[in-house]
């Protein structure tokens, strides 16, 4: 491994660290300032927080390795999830704001729902928080998939994988990195490393696509599509071999966003209501940006491996193969960083997430009412352990895919807590039972429908993504549920703050 990877690697790790410590000394006093960092978010952090917490190593790994062994259809999940985060920008990000501080400043979407529904508070917080903790436990997983994918194909050749394998050392070390800044600095840490993360994710997404269309063994468009022509003519095609069901399980990807965990809580610690747009504007422009980016890589890496004989066994590793050969070790390395970083993001905003509902959600409910901040803390940081290591276990097969695991507890989230969400911040007439019922029939919707297979074959056809009969089952048993009990006293109006 050249020097000039390690040097690029080594001022990425130490700014990471610096931060964390920065944050430590600037708000991990209480749980609010460790769990929302004091709800004092900049738009700019809020929005690229919440933009690289969402995208994770999926963005650098799992979209362009789909794109390179499939084609240009696969882009239509990443145009699915750009027009949900829009929406989500939209119909959630200013009401979550406004309503978690007036729902007696709640701190985890949990207690929110509470809050929001006090005949049944201590379902809502149990429930969610098994859900949360269960499919980030899941979600985490595959950002140590990528990590570890990334340390097997870089640095491989550096050990003695007769102790231990690459691709394990891969995970813990990715693991180990994330842990070290979150437990320290708590949540504006992981927004502000976040922040960071984003950048550096955006350039690479920029810096990538350009040099392998256009520098050397690359020939521009014109030469990328002559080539991609003898691989597959469809290849450049948006529909080929695209069902009415396929479609519908690409672009129902932006479903999930309304129940993201990671995401929205980002929406709770943005400074004010009013820096809300501004947020939002500056969150779409990165996301496209990246998101055109990451579909070029896929398309035209394959493109260039085809022209120049390249041999990339594992398309998700397209980006990794292409940063080894393409640069100089120093740009290698920061091209590494990006997506250490895009790794690191997501797992960390997971992490701290999880733990926050295992304090606040079990620990606080269950265990010690009477926990002081201090205690709080403290506790939060041991839960992030706990959940990493997990994570970290269920990570222990080479041979999973980063996509295939997003997608799952992606689907998770979004029918558990997109219509539990979206209802909850607009519909008055919501009730507590009706919140239990829709949390409970999505996530067992999702669960059951991954079990018996059928987002793999449905009827003799395509699977169906497991999003979409998970989220309609819990938006109609919100709907029936409400409007079969009462709600009265549950939704507190604007003036009676």
């Amino acid at each position: 491994m050249a020097i000039g990877v390690w040097i690029s690697l080594l001022l990425y790790f130490v700014l990471m660290l610096a931060i964390g410590f920065y944050a430590w000394r600037k708000s991990t006093s209480s749980s609010e300032e460790y769990m929302l960092g004091g709800r004092q978010l900049s738009p700019a952090v809020a929005a690229l927080s919440a933009g690289a917490s969402d995208m994770s190593g999926w963005l650098l790994l799992g979209l362009p390795g789909a794109l390179y062994a499939t084609g240009l259809v696969e882009a239509w999940i990443g145009i699915g999830l750009f027009v949900g985060a829009f929406i989500n920008w939209i119909v959630v990000a200013p009401r979550l704001r406004e309503q978690t501080e007036r729902y007696d400043n709640s701190l985890t979407i949990p207690e929110f729902l509470a809050n929001r529904f006090p005949t049944k508070a201590m379902a809502l917080r149990t429930v969610s928080a098994i859900v949360i903790v269960v499919f980030f436990a899941v979600y985490t997983a595959s950002g140590l998939v990528a990590g570890g994918k990334l340390f097997m194909s870089a640095f491989g050749s550096l050990i003695d994988s007769s102790v231990i394998s690459d691709y394990s050392i891969g995970v813990w070390l990715t693991l180990g990195i994330v842990l070290t800044y979150t437990v320290i600095g708590g949540f504006l840490a992981v927004s502000l490393t976040d922040f960071v993360q984003g950048c550096i994710m955006m350039l690479a997404l920029i810096i990538m696509p350009a040099v392998v269309l256009f520098g050397s063994g690359g020939g521009g468009f014109d030469q990328a599509s002559e080539t991609l022509a003898t691989v597959d003519p469809n290849f450049l095609s948006w529909t080929n071999g695209l069902t009415f069901v396929g479609f519908l399980s690409a672009v129902t990807w932006g479903l999930g966003y309304f129940g993201q965990p990671h995401i929205i809580v980002r929406f709770m610690a943005v400074r004010t209501v009013e820096d809300v747009p501004k947020a939002r504007n500056i969150g779409m422009t990165w996301m496209a940006i990246s998101l055109i980016g990451a579909i070029s890589l896929g398309i035209f890496g394959r493109a260039y491996a085809v022209r120049n004989g390249l041999d990339v066994g594992d398309s998700e590793t397209i980006f990794i193969v292409l940063a080894d050969l393409l640069f100089h070790p120093l740009i290698t390395g920061f091209l590494y960083a990006a997506l250490l970083a895009a790794i690191m993001s997501t797992i960390s905003s997971q992490l701290l997430v999880s733990s926050s509902s295992l304090t606040e959600d079990f620990y606080r409910l269950f265990l010690n009412k009477e926990a002081s901040d201090k205690e709080s803390v403290l506790v939060g940081r041991v839960c992030v352990l706990l959940v990493g290591i997990v994570a970290a276990f269920i990570a222990s097969d080479p041979n999973s895919k980063v996509l295939g695991l997003v997608s799952n507890a992606w689907a998770g989230f979004g029918a558990a807590f997109g219509p539990l969400m979206i209802l909850s911040l607009t519909w008055k007439r919501m009730s507590g039972a009706g919140a239990v019922a829709g949390l409970i029939v999505g996530a067992l919707t999702v669960i059951i429908w991954i079990s018996l297979g059928l987002n793999g074959s449905f009827m003799g056809g395509p699977g169906v993504y497991e999003i979409i009969p998970g989220f309609i089952a819990a938006w109609i048993a919100i709907y029936v549920v409400s409007l079969a009990t009462q709600s009265d006293g549950e939704f507190r109006p604007l003036e009676s703050r």
